[in-house]
């Protein structure tokens, strides 16, 4: 079973400096039919302005994954890193026990358009951590690629979460087909493009939520950029 929900149904927020589609409920947008799906909390697709950020914030007990789309993001927190993070990253940052940290765009003439990702530890109170990693763009060329896991496995970023979440471009006669376990959920939001995903035909912003299902297939992408979580049910 499978339910395909449309770009244009997602939450909305414009604040100026920061334009943000919630693809569940967050902040000021609140729907109870969109709490999450599994243990993904959050997908947030972020636009903010030149010179423009958030800034020093706390979180607790969560995955949190940034992926940046273009532009750059400038990180900062409270376990000492400074980092920027390019498009072709995936940053993963542990709350665990607590932490604070800032997220800016420095360029004068150029929007950073990010995913925020938030997915709910397998376990609480954990010693907050950072993991960076380059995801070369030949990984995901017609292809899922591992990028975020419990394992570690595949060179993907450790996260503390029962979950595993996968980046891949499709064009053209590039397909692949993903096994998982019918006893959990999947989730796959395309970033952008078009893209057919298990017989439904997805645009930029839609998302596929799967359930029941032994395999997500995936075929007659049109430029397109996508990310598939396999997720606790």
């Amino acid at each position: 079973m499978h339910y395909l929900r449309k770009s244009q149904d997602r939450g909305y927020a414009d604040h100026g400096w920061l334009k943000s589609f919630h693809s569940f409920s967050f902040a000021g947008y609140h729907d109870p039919k969109y709490m999450g799906w599994g243990n993904l909390r959050v997908i947030n697709e972020d636009r903010v302005a030149p010179g423009m950020g958030f800034g020093k914030h706390g979180h607790r007990n969560m995955e949190i994954i940034s992926y940046v789309l273009s532009g750059e993001l400038a990180h900062e927190d409270s376990m000492g890193n400074i980092k920027g993070i390019p498009p072709g990253d995936v940053q993963r940052m542990s709350a665990g026990s607590g932490v604070s940290h800032s997220e800016f765009n420095h360029a004068p003439d150029q929007t950073t358009h990010f995913l925020q990702i938030w997915i709910e530890p397998n376990t609480l109170e954990i010693s907050p951590g950072y993991e960076q990693k380059t995801i070369p763009l030949e990984d995901k060329q017609g292809k899922l690629c591992l990028v975020a896991s419990p394992s570690a496995e595949s060179h993907s970023v450790k996260i503390h979460a029962d979950a595993k979440m996968y980046a891949g471009l499709f064009n053209g006669d590039q397909s692949t087909s993903l096994a998982i376990n019918p006893q959990l959920k999947g989730y796959v939001h395309l970033i952008k493009g078009s893209l057919k995903v298990n017989g439904e035909n997805l645009s930029a912003g839609d998302a596929l939520m799967i359930e029941g299902e032994s395999k997500i297939e995936i075929c007659d992408g049109v430029n397109a950029e996508v990310l598939v979580f396999e997720l606790q049910a």
